[in-house]
């Protein structure tokens, strides 16, 4: 007897209620933490807030950490597609922060940062061992995936040339610093509100430095 292909329709139903437990999951996660703290929130707990079981969470996140933090991992895969999607003659550090600027001024699926708390959950990961070690992980894993991307536009195959490890690690760089400046802000804190502007003013900063240390501008005393 063969067995039947599942067909696109079912797939997609399959995909979207997948994204559905594992989007619940998160904002379970998160709401949790920043309700009661890290160490007071257990998987179960999260688990019953999603309507799901413990099984089921686990098919999904490693931990309560990830899951609170998923939305690094998305945005993360985000910002990379839209950097693969850049134009091909376009320089990586450039591409890179055009990237960043597109996932920032998406209003059909709006960036993470724009969600109720999510300012006081990053604040929190600079702050709490585990969480942190969890945004670490996400962070790396996205950087990694940035450098293949970077090295791929930049047609390079040896493993020795820097270039794209240190276009993506000082473009992801500027915009970690303009993260964390933007979470320390407080909710109240207007001049920090716009975390769009904040990370162009952190690329502008990075240029700009940038073009003052290159040999041509500096001299030997």
């Amino acid at each position: 007897m063969t067995a039947t292909k599942p067909s696109p329709a079912t797939e997609d139903r399959r995909q979207r209620k997948a994204r559905q437990t594992r989007d619940a999951l998160a904002t379970a996660a998160c709401d949790l933490i920043l309700e009661h703290g890290p160490a007071a929130t257990t998987v179960e707990a999260i688990a019953e807030r999603a309507d799901v079981t413990r099984r089921t969470f686990s098919r999904h996140f490693a931990g309560k950490e990830d899951a609170a933090l998923d939305f690094v991992r998305r945005d993360g895969d985000r910002i990379n597609a839209l950097l693969r999607s850049r134009p091909v003659g376009e320089p990586p550090l450039l591409a890179y922060r055009r990237a960043v600027r597109e996932w920032l001024a998406d209003r059909e699926d709006p960036a993470w940062h724009v969600r109720p708390r999510m300012r006081r959950l990053l604040a929190l990961a600079d702050t709490e061992p585990e969480l942190f070690a969890a945004y670490q992980r996400i962070r790396v894993d996205a950087q990694e995936e940035s450098i293949r991307i970077v090295a791929a536009r930049l047609g390079s195959g040896d493993v020795r040339d820097v270039r794209p490890a240190a276009v993506v690690d000082a473009a992801a760089g500027v915009l970690i610093a303009a993260l964390r400046l933007w979470a320390r802000g407080g909710e109240g804190d207007s001049a920090a509100a716009d975390l769009a502007a904040l990370v162009e003013q952190a690329y502008d900063a990075l240029t700009s430095e940038a073009a003052a240390a290159t040999p041509e501008s500096t001299t030997e005393e």
